[in-house]
């Protein structure tokens, strides 16, 4: 199986926008305001934790479009110090900061928690929404929108080497990770292991982390491949078809 995977295998650019969708030229916030229409004039004014931030695209663009402060929580020291370096530039130091992790002093800090991107890659989601939820005010909202997720046809995001859909249900883990050897030398066995790791989030299992965390649904969005929506209704294959999760969560007040 292996040798015929590797046929079929290519390093290849062609397909990532379809198989993970990303930002327009010169817009880092392109992702969420599409997600999110309203996506500006919630941040304006209010304090922002970007959970999962990496290099702080979208940290120092939500400083530049009002945010009163923002907050961005990335684990990875090579990215914090990226994104400061970008934040000094845009001269927004006072407004814009970033933590390897949040702190009880977080706690009940924040009305909106922004994650884009990131649910999927999480070692632990349920500890990530439960923090999300710890340092949200009450009946603060958090804006989460992620993919593709597991099951979709790229959801193992091994687009950069194979075009296969579903490579990671067509063939073992042990196959998929061997031939990836060819064209990332990372020693990683496991999906858990690959660069930013992958926690085989599901569209179930994400409804019911955000359940289990505290949430409410305010409104909830998937997007379908070929955007054939239909199929994101029915339980027994939406998670085959499901490209990109996005939810409006909230915190209750009481």
């Amino acid at each position: 199986m292996g040798r015929l995977l590797l046929s079929l295998s290519r390093p290849t650019n062609s397909i990532a926008a379809a198989a993970h969708p990303s930002y327009e030229a010169g817009d880092e916030l392109a992702l969420l305001r599409r997600e999110f229409p309203d996506f500006d004039g919630r941040i304006a004014g209010r304090s922002v934790l970007e959970y999962g931030c990496g290099a702080g695209y979208q940290a120092v663009a939500m400083g530049r479009i009002g945010a009163n402060n923002v907050v961005g929580v990335d684990p990875h020291e090579g990215a914090r110090t990226q994104a400061s370096a970008l934040t000094a530039v845009a001269g927004l130091s006072d407004r814009v900061t970033f933590v390897p992790s949040v702190s009880p002093a977080h706690h009940g800090r924040f009305d909106v928690v922004v994650s884009q991107n990131a649910m999927e890659h999480f070692d632990d989601p349920a500890a990530s929404l439960a923090e999300m939820h710890a340092c949200l005010r009450p009946g603060g909202t958090a804006l989460i929108t992620f993919g593709p997720p597991w099951f979709a046809p790229y959801g193992s995001h091994m687009h950069f080497f194979t075009r296969v859909p579903w490579v990671n249900l067509l063939f073992p883990e042990n196959v998929v990770l061997k031939v990836r050897a060819f064209y990332r030398q990372d020693g990683a066995t496991r999906y858990e292991q690959v660069e930013q790791g992958l926690n085989r989030m599901t569209v179930r299992r994400f409804e019911t982390l955000v359940a289990g965390a505290g949430f409410k649904f305010v409104r909830r969005h998937y997007t379908a491949v070929r955007n054939l929506r239909p199929l994101t209704t029915l339980p027994a294959i939406r998670e085959l078809f499901v490209n990109q999760v996005t939810a409006d969560l909230r915190r209750p007040t009481t």
